[in-house]
């Protein structure tokens, strides 16, 4: 009698680490899925079988291409179905005032896009005259967000230095008035940090999360004002920022920013790789 139950107190013993294992395991937060844009991935100079073939070796999900022609993104979207890897994004220049507010060809891309979960990342240039031009850029956005619904994707607006729609709040003000459901904001970590909105990230968050369709990520150097770095530099606490973005709801992918990092584009991507794993390993960290 007393085998049978220390038998039985053994097994329930044994379900219930089973239990709290499982219970931890589906508690943990998953690494999300990790980009890296083309200018990071010999832009220019690499061919598009290149930039796959190194990237799924290496370990990335995919990569965010800026715009060029129809053409083009034929090549590219072969090149990485080709090497089971996705294009997350497509960055594209808009321009609320000027007659030609983007490349008509532009819109033989967007039908490209169809089936694919590609994100149409659209900036709004930086205006000839200063003031209020909130009116105009609704109206363009919702031009392209209606396209973009035609072909089932989806529409980020893209906050960058300098430009009509500079940082995420920017974004959010605009996604608020454009009103359509495939439209949302990111946040781009330089961005923030380059229009002096760095120490105020949480706030950002707090108000981009509902809108959040993408992000993207680099090495800070606060102490030092650097703002463009690799992965695996500077002082900012890149795994501290993904936890709280995960935190707030975010789900989406992560995007490598890597304009004006210099050095060999191979090393570097291999020390952007190794850093994310680092990061990655840290998410479920308290």
């Amino acid at each position: 009698m007393k085998t049978c139950l220390a038998l039985m107190r053994s097994m329930l013993g044994s379900f219930a680490a089973l239990a709290a294992g499982l219970l931890l395991a589906s508690a943990a937060v998953a690494a999300p899925e990790f980009f890296v844009l083309d200018n990071g991935v010999g832009r220019g100079s690499w061919t598009p079988e290149q930039q796959a073939k190194t990237l799924k070796d290496l370990g990335y999900d995919g990569i965010g291409y800026n715009y060029t022609k129809p053409a083009d993104l034929a090549a590219w979207q072969k090149a990485f179905k080709g090497q089971g890897l996705k294009i997350y994004s497509l960055y594209v220049y808009t321009f609320i005032d000027k007659p030609v507010h983007y490349d008509p060809a532009f819109k033989e891309a967007i039908k490209m896009l169809k089936g694919s979960d590609t994100v149409i990342w659209m900036t709004l240039r930086e205006t000839a005259v200063k003031g209020d031009h909130d009116a105009e850029a609704v109206k363009l956005v919702q031009e392209v967000a209606d396209l973009a619904q035609q072909s089932g994707v989806r529409v980020a607006l893209y906050g960058h230095a300098g430009f009509y729609v500079a940082t995420a709040n920017d974004a959010v003000r605009i996604v608020k008035k454009v009103e359509r459901p495939n439209v949302g904001a990111s946040i781009n970590l330089c961005h923030e940090f380059i229009t002096k909105n760095g120490d105020r990230l949480e706030e950002t968050l707090k108000t981009a999360a509902p809108y959040l369709t993408l992000v993207t990520i680099n090495g800070v150097d606060v102490k030092n004002k650097k703002y463009l770095l690799r992965l695996d530099e500077g002082d900012f606490d890149v795994a501290g920022w993904i936890r709280k973005l995960q935190a707030a709801g975010y789900k989406g992918p992560v995007g490598l920013q890597c304009f004006s990092v210099k050095g060999d584009v191979t090393e570097n991507l291999k020390a952007d790789i190794a850093a994310w794993r680092r990061i990655s390993s840290q998410l479920n960290q308290p």
